[in-house]
C-alpha cells in the first residue's frame, strides 16, 4: 500500500457550515486558494496563468497518487520545492538517514562488532573513539532539523503548530541535540543516553501508515484491558489456590512442588504466568502429579481457562477491532485520492470558464489534461492507460465523474506480457516445440526433481551415523550428475520451445535456470578438482572446499530448486503469492515491531548490561558434570543471551518473544540482577507476544481472507479487456469501499470564502 508522507487531514467528520468554514477544512482552503491564484495569474497573463494552473493540477494529481494531503502552499516557488522534497531521490535520502541513525546502535558503545556474544568466549569489541559516531549522529540530526523547517515552510506554520506529530518531531530533535551536547561535554562517558530511546520516533513520524497503526492500537487498548483484567484475576485466584494447595511439609511431591514453583507469591505468580504460555508445561505439574494424579485437575483447569479461553478471547478482540482497520485506512486513502483529483479538476476547469467559445463550459479539455499528465510523475503503464482512455473520449469536455474515473488505472499493475514463441517451418520442430512447451513437460520435470530429492533423503538417512570421512559418495555423486545433466537438457529444450526471451520472461524459469547453471558449474568444478566418481571415492581436500562440502552445497541447491513446483500447484501458488503480497503491504506493522524492539533493546542494555557473568570456575564442562541445576540458564549454556550489546539484546528479546523456555530467562536475570527484572520481561511479553503477534495475526487473516475469496477474479483494464492486471490492495478491496459522495467533495471545496462554486 502506498504510504503518504504528509500529515493526516480530517475526513467527513469535520464541522459543516459556520463562519469558520475555511479553518474547518484546510484542504478545501488550499484548493480554493489555488483556484484564486490561477484566476489572478490569468488576469496578469494568459500564458503564465495557464502554466501555473497546470502546475498546480500536476501537484494535486501527484498528491492523489501518493495519498498525500493537499494542505500545502501552491505558489510557483513552493510547488517546485514541494515536488523536489517528495521526489524519489529526496525521500530515499531521508529514509537512508533514518536507517543510518538507527544503525548507530550496532557500532557505538557497547559495540556489537564481535563474532560471538557468548560471555565465555567473546573477545574485546572495537569501541569507536569519542566523537566518531557522535559526528555521524549530528549530521543525521541536522538533516532532520532541515526536514522540520522544510515541512514548516511547505505546510505553513499554522498547520505545523496544530499537528501533534510535527510538534513532537521538533521536541525530540531539541532533546536529542541537548543530550548530544551533554555527551560531548562528558567525553562520551555518560552511562545513559536519552536520545537513543528517541531515535525510533524518526521512523514513526516518516510513515503515515505507522501513525494510523498506533492510533488503532490505542483505540483497541480499552477492550484489551477488560480481558487483561480477567487474566490478572484468573492468575491471582489460581496463585492463591496453588499456595494453599501445595503446602506439603514432608519430603514428598507436594513439598517439592512448593519449594520449586510455589515458594512465595512472586515465584507462584511467575510459575503460573509462564504456564499461561505453556512454556513450562508439564514440568510445573510433575512433582504434585507424581504424588497424586488428582492434582493435575488444578493445572488443566488453569490452562484451559487461561490459555484456551482468555488468551484466544484476547486474539478475537484484537481481530474484531482490526478487521475494519484496513478498510478504514483504505477508505481514508480513497477519499484523499478523490479529493486530490477533484482539486486538480477544479483548477483545470477554471481555465475553461468564461471563454468566448464555451461561455457556459463546465469541464476540462482533454488537451489541457494531457499537458498536465505529461508533467506528472507516475508509473509508465498507468500514464499510457490514462492516455488511451482519454483519446477514446473524444474532443468534448471532461466532466468531474469522467475525470475521476480516469484515475482508476492507478491501482493496477500490468501483468508482464510474454514474447511470442518462435515459429519453425519444419513440422517435426513444430511438434517438438508443442511437446516441450506443454505444461505436462513441467510436470515431468517436477517429478524428476522429486526423485532427486528422494534420493538425497535416502542417503542422508543411510549415512546419518557416519562421519563425512567414512562416507562413500560414489552412488550419490553419480545420481546427482545424471539429474543435473537432465536439468541442463530440460532448460535447453524449454529455451527451444519458448525462445530465449520467452524463457527469461518467466520468473520461475529465471529461478530454475539460475540454479541449474550454478549446479552445472559446481559439478564441473567437482570433476575438475576431484575427478569422476568411483567406488571408494574419498580424495584429500583440495582448495577451500572438501568433496563433502561441495556435495553438501550441490544437495542444498537441489533441495532449494524443488521450490519450482510452487507455480504449478494452483492452491500453493495462491498461498505463496498472498504471502508475498502480505510482506509488501505490511511494512507499517514491521516498522512498529522495529520500533518496539529498538526501544526495549536500549532499555535492556541500560538495565542489564554486564550482569550476566560466568561464575569463577564455571565452564561448559561443569554443566556436563552436573554441577548446575538441570534446565537452568547455566546448564543450557544460554550465555550468548545477554544485553551486553545491541545485537545480543535483539536476539535475546526474540528468544523471549517466542516464549519457548522463557522461564529460564526470568529465573537467570532474577538471580543476576534482582527480582524486579521480571517486570521488564513480562512487559516485553505483553507488548510483543500478546499485542503485536495477535495484531499481526489479525491483519494476516484480514488480508488472506479477502485475497483468497478474490483469487479467481482477474482484473482487466477498462481500455483493453485483453490485458490482465495484478490488483493492488486498494483495487482489490475497491468493491467493498464506499465511494465518496459528490456532495461531500464539493462541500470540502466550498469551505473557503474565496472559492465560489456554482455546481
Amino acid at each position: 500500500m502506498a504510504e503518504p508522507q504528509a500529515e493526516s487531514e480530517p475526513l467527513l467528520g469535520a464541522t459543516r457550515g459556520g463562519s469558520g468554514r475555511g479553518r474547518d477544512c484546510p484542504a478545501a482552503a488550499v484548493a480554493a486558494a489555488a483556484v484564486a491564484t490561477c484566476r489572478s495569474a490569468q488576469a496578469r497573463g494568459a500564458k503564465a496563468g495557464q502554466e501555473l494552473c497546470i502546475d498546480q493540477a500536476v501537484v494535486f494529481i501527484e498528491d492523489a497518487i501518493k495519498y498525500r494531503s493537499i494542505n500545502h502552499r501552491m505558489d510557483a516557488s513552493a510547488m517546485w520545492f514541494y515536488r523536489w522534497y517528495y521526489s524519489n531521490s529526496c525521500q530515499r535520502v531521508l529514509s537512508f538517514i533514518i536507517f543510518l541513525i538507527l544503525s548507530l546502535a550496532f557500532v557505538e558503545t557497547p559495540s556489537s562488532l564481535t563474532s560471538s556474544s557468548d560471555v565465555r568466549f567473546r573477545s574485546a569489541a572495537w569501541e569507536p573513539p569519542c566523537g566518531l559516531t557522535e559526528s555521524v549522529e549530528l549530521f543525521c540530526l541536522l538533516v532532520f532539523v532541515a526536514d522540520v523547517f522544510v515541512k514548516g515552510y511547505l505546510f505553513g506554520w499554522y498547520q505545523y503548530r496544530s499537528s501533534p506529530w510535527l510538534l513532537a518531531y521538533l521536541l525530540v530533535l531539541v532533546v536529542s541535540l541537548i543530550d548530544w551536547i551533554v555527551s560531548l561535554s562528558l567525553v562520551c562517558w555518560e552511562t545513559v543516553r536519552i536520545r537513543r530511546l528517541l531515535r525510533p520516533f524518526f521512523l514513526l513520524q516518516n510513515s503515515s501508515m505507522m501513525k494510523k497503526t498506533l492510533k488503532c492500537i490505542r483505540s483497541t487498548l480499552p477492550e484489551m484491558a477488560s480481558v487483561a483484567l480477567l487474566l490478572a484475576l484468573h492468575l491471582c485466584l489460581f496463585t492463591m489456590f496453588g499456595m494453599l494447595l501445595f503446602t506439603g511439609e514432608k519430603d514428598d511431591g507436594l513439598s517439592k512442588e512448593r519449594l520449586t514453583y510455589f515458594r512465595n507469591l512472586p515465584e507462584a505468580l511467575t510459575s503460573l504466568l509462564v504456564l499461561l504460555t505453556t512454556a513450562n508445561n508439564p514440568d510445573v505439574m510433575m512433582p504434585a502429579y507424581s504424588k497424586n494424579r488428582i492434582y493435575c485437575v488444578f493445572f488443566i483447569l488453569f490452562t484451559v481457562i487461561g490459555s484456551l479461553f482468555l488468551m484466544n478471547l484476547l486474539t478475537a478482540i484484537i481481530y474484531n477491532q482490526f478487521r475494519g482497520y484496513l478498510m478504514l485506512s483504505l477508505q481514508t486513502s480513497l477519499f484523499r485520492r478523490r479529493l486530490g483529483t477533484r482539486a486538480a479538476y477544479e483548477v483545470l476547469a477554471s481555465l475553461e470558464e468564461g471563454r468566448e467559445d464555451h461561455p457556459q463550459a463546465v469541464g476540462v479539455k482533454p488537451e489541457t489534461f494531457l499537458r498536465a499528465l505529461q508533467k506528472t510523475h507516475m508509473a509508465t503503464h498507468c500514464k499510457r492507460a490514462i492516455e488511451q482512455k482519454l483519446r477514446s473520449h473524444g474532443d468534448g469536455l471532461l466532466s468531474a465523474d469522467e475525470f475521476q474515473k480516469l484515475f482508476n488505472e492507478l491501482d493496477k499493475r500490468v501483468v508482464k506480457e510474454h514474447p511470442p514463441r518462435p515459429e519453425y517451418r519444419s513440422p517435426f520442430l513444430r511438434s517438438a516445440q508443442f511437446l516441450f512447451g506443454h505444461y505436462y513437460f513441467d510436470y515431468l520435470g517436477n517429478f524428476i526433481a522429486l526423485g532427486n530429492l528422494v534420493s538425497i533423503c535416502v542417503f542422508l538417512v543411510l549415512d546419518s551415523d557416519l562421519i563425512p570421512d567414512d562416507r562413500d559418495d560414489f552412488i550419490l555423486g553419480i545420481l546427482n550428475s545424471v539429474f543435473i545433466l537432465y536439468y541442463q537438457v530440460e532448460m535447453l529444450l524449454k529455451i527451444f520451445a519458448l525462445g530465449l526471451w520467452g524463457y527469461l520472461s518467466y520468473l520461475s524459469n529465471l529461478f530454475d535456470g539460475f540454479l541449474t547453471l550454478v549446479l552445472l558449474v559446481l559439478e564441473i568444478s567437482t570433476v575438475a578438482v576431484y575427478r569422476f566418481p568411483h567406488p571408494g571415492w574419498k580424495p584429500q581436500t583440495v582448495g577451500l572446499l572438501s568433496l563433502w562440502d561441495m556435495t553438501r552445497l550441490v544437495n542444498m541447491l537441489i533441495v532449494f530448486r524443488f521450490l519450482r513446483i510452487i507455480p504449478n500447484i494452483k492452491m500453493m501458488a495462491v498461498v505463496a503469492n498472498t504471502l508475498l503480497d502480505l510482506v509488501r503491504n505490511m511494512r507499517a506493522f514491521a516498522g512498529i515491531l522495529v520500533v518496539v524492539y529498538y526501544i526495549f533493546a536500549i532499555i535492556g542494555i541500560n538495565l542489564f548490561r554486564g550482569v550476566v557473568v560466568v561464575p569463577s570456575g564455571n565452564s561448559s564442562l561443569a554443566a556436563v558434570n552436573g554441577s548446575e541445576p538441570c534446565g537452568s540458564f547455566e546448564q543450557l549454556e544460554y550465555w550468548p543471551n545477554n544485553f551486553d550489546d545491541f545485537a545480543a539484546a535483539l536476539v535475546t528479546l526474540w528468544n523471549v518473544m517466542v516464549v519457548n523456555n522463557w522461564q529460564v530467562f526470568l529465573d537467570a536475570f532474577r538471580r543476576y540482577s534482582g527480582p524486579w527484572s521480571k517486570v521488564y520481561f513480562v512487559s516485553w511479553w505483553l507488548v510483543s507476544s500478546v499485542v503485536w503477534v495477535n495484531l499481526f495475526l489479525a491483519l494476516i487473516l484480514e488480508n488472506f481472507i479477502h485475497k483468497w475469496d478474490r483469487r479467481d477474479h482477474p482484473q482487466h483494464s477498462l481500455g483493453d479487456p485483453d490485458i490482465s492486471y495484478h490488483s493492488t490492495v486498494e483495487l482489490m478491496f475497491r468493491e467493498v469501499l464506499e465511494e465518496p459522495m459528490e456532495e461531500d467533495l464539493l462541500e470540502k471545496l466550498r469551505r473557503h470564502p474565496h472559492l465560489q462554486l456554482c455546481r
